[in-house]
């Protein structure tokens, strides 16, 4: 698939750019700034802040922010809903379709991995023809039975496919036995028919740096952690698990909000300074592993975290969109 041109509807660049890296690598403030300084638009590219009324702990533009920088792909389905990779591709090709025909520049910018390999290799996902009747009945079967159970199950007949998740992941359990049973084809298989064509946009990456510097990294993580207690990300953990929808799902996989389940439940058990400490260690351990997916990707453009933003855009990021 040819990469399409850009530069007939959008005057002066023929790139977009996908502005990436770890969690508190400051990614959201040059990519607003690179806004400001060219009339973007941004489009998060996080798998977290889809979701309504999930602000503090997923770390979302400001009232403010959003108030001179128009945002899209932010708080477009509710808590419980399920969104894969490929809602989320769907999604932005059609957010970078609307600010090319009105002449913005789209400015990417999250740390979800899959999110990101998806746009920059161009990967055509295969939906599988399952039936909710049978996906209904897998889960039942999962509650009933245990994980064990089904877990087993694909393992005997996608083993690929069962070492690649854990048991108690019930969502992509019940899916891959599902598309096993309804189509007489493992899961890997149909993994397989996903096709990387190439992007579909000529996008160019940037990461803020931090490989030699990650100590600074981890002491930026602490301190969000502790602004988001400030700002309330408790009483967002306790709406959160005050909705009426499965525990299982992604929404409550999220850092800043399952580590507070024990202490809502019962704060005599758990108290909140445990809680916080938990945040800021799977926060941490988060951000190595973003940096070890980043690192695999060879034509990132790193950007030096000891330059002020201006100096960024002005010296790095805009001489690559031309």
């Amino acid at each position: 698939m040819a990469v399409k041109d850009i530069s007939s509807r959008l005057e002066g660049f023929s790139k977009i750019p996908i502005i990436c890296g770890p969690t508190a690598s400051g990614k959201s403030a040059i990519a607003l700034r690179l806004c400001e300084l060219t009339g973007g638009e941004l489009l998060s590219c996080d798998s977290m802040q889809i979701y309504k009324h999930l602000d503090v702990g997923t770390a979302k533009a400001t009232e403010e922010e959003r108030s001179h920088i128009p945002h899209h792909l932010t708080d477009i389905v509710e808590p419980g809903t399920y969104f894969s990779v490929n809602d989320y591709v769907h999604r932005c090709y059609d957010a970078i379709e609307d600010c090319l025909n009105r002449g913005k520049l789209p400015v990417i910018c999250g740390g979800t991995g899959q999110y990101i390999s998806a746009l920059r290799d161009g990967l055509k996902f295969v939906d599988e023809p399952v039936p909710d009747s049978l996906i209904a009945e897998l889960e039942a079967d999962y509650d009933a039975k245990g994980p064990e159970s089904l877990y087993d199950r694909l393992k005997a007949i996608d083993p690929d496919a069962a070492s690649k998740m854990h048991m108690n992941n019930k969502r992509r359990v019940v899916r891959a036995l599902a598309v096993c049973i309804a189509t007489g084809k493992t899961f890997t298989e149909w993994n397989s028919t996903s096709k990387t064509t190439g992007p579909m946009y000529p996008f160019v990456l940037f990461e803020p740096d931090f490989e030699d510097c990650r100590e600074v990294l981890y002491d930026r993580i602490n301190k969000r952690v502790d602004i988001m207690v400030e700002q309330g990300i408790i009483d967002e953990a306790k709406y959160l698990y005050s909705l009426d929808i499965d525990r299982k799902s992604t929404c409550f996989q999220a850092i800043g909000y399952k580590e507070f389940k024990d202490y809502i439940a019962d704060p005599s058990k758990e108290n909140l300074d445990e809680a916080i400490y938990k945040i800021k260690l799977n926060s941490r351990h988060y951000a190595k592993r973003q940096l070890t997916w980043f690192r695999y990707i060879d034509d990132i453009i790193k950007l030096d975290v000891t330059s002020n933003i201006d100096d960024l855009i002005s010296c790095t990021i805009m001489p690559n969109l031309h």
